[in-house]
């Protein structure tokens, strides 16, 4: 993906950066986000940015950071549970920040934009696999395309149902030009 560059809709993907970590300390300290992502000594941030098989990503609206998301290599690690997708496939995890922002809508919303650049970018499929308790986070990959395709599984990361989107069965031609 490029950096900064506005969305269709009104959603803004920039490039996390180092100025970005107090703000994202900030969120992961949050009990919605943390009882879902962990301590910061899980999976830290610093580390993302550095590591060429994650993009790391601020989402705004209207100029306000409220949530983060992030797209990795499904092969840059293994096993991985997403590893039989096609080559160049991604996955991604994402939380919403600010509190405020949560049951709205924004996820969903966010998510479909975000999919829609990584299929436009020719991302053959795109998995995630959110807790199988996290029934937020699970409504809102549903409704944004994504199937469950696997019952709990353990992973190296967690318990996780895993999910699936792939571009036509998400969106039609036209939206992916």
């Amino acid at each position: 993906m490029t950096d900064g560059i506005d969305t269709a809709d009104t959603y803004r993907f920039r490039r996390v950066t180092a100025a970005d970590l107090p703000l994202m300390a900030a969120w992961r300290n949050r009990p919605h986000v943390l009882e879902w992502w962990g301590a910061l000594t899980v999976e830290r941030d610093d580390e993302k940015l550095a590591d060429p098989r994650i993009g790391v990503w601020i989402v705004e609206l209207a100029d306000r950071p409220f949530a983060f998301v992030q797209d990795y290599d499904v092969h840059g690690w293994e096993p991985h549970p997403f590893s039989h997708l096609p080559p160049g496939s991604r996955g991604i995890d994402l939380y919403i920040g600010e509190e405020d922002m949560l049951d709205q809508g924004h996820g969903t919303a966010f998510v479909r934009e975000f999919l829609r650049r990584l299929f436009r970018e020719g991302v053959p499929a795109v998995g995630t696999d959110p807790n199988p308790r996290n029934m937020r986070a699970r409504r809102t990959f549903a409704k944004a395309g994504f199937r469950e395709v696997s019952g709990p599984v353990i992973t190296r990361w967690g318990e996780a149902i895993l999910m699936e989107c792939w571009p036509l069965n998400t969106f039609s031609r036209a939206e992916l030009r």
